[in-house]
């Protein structure tokens, strides 16, 4: 029988609330018999258009981390796999290179409307290996579709130039072309968007690519390439392997026939990896941690500096690179801000993803529950004080309850590195000049955010505040049409935009000569 539609957190869900009510309530297995049924749980590798094993037989266990229970296996892919993987990209690019950008973008196009068909699935999925509310999941897959959308329509605007010779006889053109074979890691915190935002550019241009998912979230990544092949993106143009993170990014560095790498993860990565692409001279994009401040001045509106920060600091329970990581409060509002910053996260629903009304999930594993313990530990023993939270949820498994912890300062792990948890540290600060100090005192520069009604000190502000990306009275900022990037040690390149297109092309100088009549 055919299942009706209804919106819900307007968005379209299941059948109706009631259906949708009992789907939550049966939880994971009623959610992956959909996903099965729809036939996007792919658990193969994808080589040449070709549904793949590892070669060894070898194989990696995909967890739901709000449960602990294995969802599905997937190979566990290495350096063998990889190199068949580049070849079949190297070998799709001469022809993927040299369709029209009018066939890329109709492909392109095609994914998108696939992606969107299918997007009640990829949420359910997404929650599932990663465990986010399904309200975040489905805003990460309209999000994640939206870089197929947008860079199928630039696929038609890759522009180059004449420039006015200084001979008569001379006519000096510029072109814009493919760089050729892409390798793209991409993390498990967005494992929709962050392949999307780099693998639509890359293809618009006439790339072909190898992606490398988090073995956390790979599922993910499997269903998206599905979709593809079924749009029309021809067989090797891109490709998925999964599995020995240092074996895959080995085969990936040392091939002369992958051209670029472009990389979401930790800094600690990124430069291994850039230290890795010197030996080839590739070219590299890197979108790495951070540690964002949100300034909240005396002059903000008090509710609107709570919602934005709250929002930046705990969607995807705080696992994001452009979350709020320090929110430094000035002295003449600090106790007012703290008092309803508080109230506000006291309103924060922690549960499984699935289960309607949730806004916080679970952290990815183990190891993120520990660095959390870490960092709020050693600020309560330097001072700080824990005034919400700071505890293992009586969930259990891995989740954390939404924290507030006051009076952090700059010696503490909470002010100088990312916690990449629900945590939210209050830094207080006197002056305009000693939030912008604080605010760069850190080697990341990827986002920051501010709230203010004056419009001279948001720009004054903005302006020295050493970061890729900067909110105004806005804590949610990423979009499709903006470069998204950062500074310092937070990377290179961006991503997303127009600009989003030149770090997959090269600049070739034509230079014609010799053109007077003999």
């Amino acid at each position: 029988m055919a299942m009706r539609r209804v919106a819900f957190h307007g968005r379209h869900l299941l059948s109706s609330p009631h259906l949708f009510r009992r789907h939550m309530n049966t939880e994971p297995m009623a959610a992956l018999d959909r996903i099965r049924n729809s036939g996007l749980l792919k658990t193969q590798g994808l080589v040449g258009g070709k549904w793949i094993d590892s070669y060894d037989g070898k194989k990696i266990e995909v967890q739901n981390p709000a449960t602990g229970d294995v969802i599905a296996s997937v190979p566990c892919m290495g350096s063998k796999e990889t190199t068949d993987a580049i070849s079949s990209a190297y070998s799709t690019y001469s022809s993927w290179s040299k369709l029209t950008a009018a066939e890329r973008s109709k492909a392109l196009r095609n994914w998108y409307d696939l992606i969107i068909k299918h997007k009640d699935e990829l949420a359910l999925l997404i929650t599932l290996e990663q465990g986010k509310p399904i309200k975040e999941a489905l805003g990460e897959v309209n999000y994640g579709a939206s870089f197929i959308e947008f860079f199928s329509e630039e696929a038609k605007r890759i522009y180059g130039d004449i420039i006015p010779a200084p001979l008569s006889d001379r006519r000096l053109l510029v072109l814009k072309q493919p760089v050729g074979v892409v390798g793209a890691i991409t993390p498990w915190n967005f494992p929709l968007a962050m392949i999307t935002r780099k693998v639509g550019p890359a293809l618009a241009c006439g790339c072909t690519v190898v992606v490398k998912p988090s073995e956390y979230t790979p599922l993910t990544a499997l269903a998206a390439a599905d979709l593809a092949l079924q749009a029309g993106i021809p067989p090797g143009a891109l490709n998925i392997v999964m599995g020995n993170a240092p074996e895959i990014g080995d085969a990936l560095l040392k091939s002369t026939q992958v051209r670029k790498i472009t990389f979401t993860g930790s800094t600690a990565v990124g430069k291994k990896l850039m230290e890795g692409s010197a030996s080839t001279v590739k070219k590299v994009s890197l979108e790495l941690g951070g540690n964002a401040p949100c300034i909240v001045f005396d002059d903000a509106d008090i509710d609107v500096a709570v919602k934005g920060s709250l929002a930046a600091k705990f969607r995807n329970s705080g696992q994001t690179c452009v979350c709020a990581n320090r929110i430094l409060v000035q002295e003449g509002i600090y106790e007012e801000f703290a008092k309803a910053f508080v109230k506000a996260v006291q309103g924060v629903q922690v549960g499984n993803g699935l289960v309607e009304g949730t806004s916080q999930g679970p952290l990815i594993n183990e190891a993120a529950v520990q660095k959390v313990e870490k960092f709020v530990n050693d600020a309560t023993s330097k001072g700080a004080n824990v005034i919400l939270g700071g505890r293992r949820h009586s969930l259990g498994k891995t989740f954390y309850e939404p924290t507030v912890v006051s009076n952090v300062n700059r010696d503490m792990l909470l002010f100088k590195d990312e916690v990449f948890g629900p945590v939210a540290p209050l830094v207080p600060f006197k002056t305009e000049e000693d939030a912008i100090s604080m605010a760069n005192d850190t080697n990341a520069g990827l986002a920051a955010y501010v709230f203010t009604k004056s419009i001279p000190r948001s720009w004054r502000v903005s302006e020295a505040l050493e970061y890729g990306l900067v909110g105004v009275n806005e804590g949610i900022i990423s979009t499709e049409v903006a470069p998204f990037g950062g500074v310092k040690q937070s990377g290179l390149g961006r991503e997303g935009s127009k600009y989003g297109m030149d770090e997959y092309l090269e600049v070739k100088y034509v230079c014609m000569g010799n053109l007077k009549e003999t």
